[in-house]
């Protein structure tokens, strides 16, 4: 059996990717045969279920058909230590990694789920799947070990940052990778920094990380203090050799109020851009995200929600869940009908968002004209609605700030300006907020 164990090693390595072989397939031995069941070792309990949730029919395919007969599969956990595991209401114990110390990891915790396996590579993320794989198997210093990854919320920067980080924890277990958004960052430099514990700090990321992944990188605009500090941060990680993974959903050129020195650094990265995904993307991605929750949804529906969900990957997944409650709740199959009920009311909320339209809903709002808010008047009842729909033009259309600054009849760097002012504003002034919300409200909810 160790020899069909074998053969059909050798037929899944041509199925699979090869990122997904090596991985997971790779290594797992036969171990023994009991009756019709054939018992497979798996090092750990993360592995394990890997396996049973997206390799298992396969495997279990390939065996019955090199020994034709019906059989099952087992994995079994070898060579788990029999003390030092912490046992719970688990039906398994946590396995201890033999002679590897305790991983001083920070920040947030790494979904388990988002690895380069789950990952729908298609022609608008090819080079920023690659570039991220490239650094996570990377084990030594390279002249370009930082990587910055450009998209709008939803397409799938979050889940490439933590692929690596996922990676590279399996791979290299050691190795001390620190997932943490930028305004946690700055928020943690400010607990030191008013606890006296900077030095402690700035030890704990210049030296004691190996790999950072910073999310969201645009959230430090305006925070002078953490800017100076994470630049001389990526210059002591970058001089050692570290790996840096930086998310945003703009161009460091474009994020406001961010000091030369820091949007140097971010500009000397490796920069890829993540597009929304093509219609064939789309239906890769509802395939897998389907088959994740053991849901059959026919070509029909798949291509219909493919082609009404254009947005981004969580409006397709939203349009799945969806889809799949309202089936469950009625006790029906997913057929068209049902998908078209489900889908309309999400495509008519997501009616298209232009800067003209939301002059239009500022000028109402705050009672000005269309001819006040492009003029030159510096009256504050002018320049506030103003400067309010250049954050919103900002937060909710894809315009650049050049065209946004054009769209007022101003030039981009005035438009930075104006966006970070409303968003420190929104933090200390309360009807500001609520006004913005307001308007905001009814861009989401497309009353307009």
């Amino acid at each position: 059996m160790e020899k069909v164990w074998n053969q059909v090693k050798s037929t899944l390595k041509e199925r699979v990717t090869e990122s997904s072989y090596r991985m997971w397939i790779d290594p797992v031995t036969f171990l023994r045969e009991e009756q019709d069941i054939i018992f497979l070792s798996t090092p750990n309990i993360f592995t394990k279920k890997r396996l049973q949730d997206h390799f298992a029919v396969l495997i279990q395919d390939e065996i019955q058909s090199k020994v034709g007969r019906p059989c099952r599969i087992m994995f079994e956990i070898v060579n788990m230590p029999a003390c030092n595991t912490v046992r719970s209401d688990r039906t398994e114990p946590q396995l201890v990694l033999p002679g590897v110390e305790s991983v001083n990891t920070t920040g947030r915790m790494l979904r388990n789920d988002f690895t380069f396996d789950e990952f729908v590579v298609g022609s608008n993320n090819d080079f920023a799947f690659s570039a991220s794989l490239a650094m996570a198997t990377r084990k030594k210093a390279h002249s370009e070990n930082a990587l910055l990854l450009i998209a709008k919320t939803g397409l799938g920067k979050s889940h490439l940052t933590q692929a690596v980080g996922n990676h590279i924890l399996l791979e290299r277990p050691q190795e001390r990778v620190y997932y943490i958004s930028a305004e946690d960052f700055s928020n943690e430099m400010v607990y030191a920094m008013r606890n006296d514990s900077v030095d402690q700090f700035k030890k704990k990321y210049r030296t004691g990380c190996d790999v950072l992944l910073l999310d969201d990188i645009h959230y430090l605009t305006g925070k002078d203090r953490t800017q100076i500090e994470l630049a001389m941060t990526l210059d002591s990680l970058i001089n050692s050799g570290k790996r840096i993974i930086f998310s945003s959903c703009c161009l460091p050129m474009e994020i406001p109020k961010l000091n030369d020195t820091l949007r140097s650094r971010l500009s000397s990265s490796i920069i890829s851009p993540i597009d929304p995904p093509n219609f064939r993307t789309r239906v890769r991605i509802l395939h897998k995200k389907a088959a994740a929750r053991g849901l059959w949804v026919s070509e029909d529906v798949t291509r219909y929600l493919a082609s009404e969900l254009t947005e981004d990957i969580r409006q397709l997944e939203s349009g799945l869940s969806g889809v799949a409650a309202r089936a469950s709740l009625m006790g029906t199959k997913i057929d068209m009908q049902l998908a078209e009920n489900v889908i309309k009311n999400i495509v008519r909320q997501q009616k298209k968002i232009t800067i003209d339209i939301i002059k239009k809903l500022v000028c109402a709002e705050f009672n000005v004209s269309m001819q006040d808010l492009l003029s030159s008047s510096r009256k504050q009842a002018i320049v506030r609605p103003r400067q309010i729909a250049m954050y919103l033009s900002r937060r909710y259309t894809d315009s650049p700030l050049q065209t946004i600054g054009k769209s007022f009849n101003r030039y981009h760097a005035t438009a930075m300006h104006a966006i970070a002012l409303v968003e420190k504003n929104l933090k200390e002034n309360r009807g500001l907020f609520k006004q913005v919300e307001v308007i905001g409200h009814k861009l989401e909810t497309g009353d307009f």
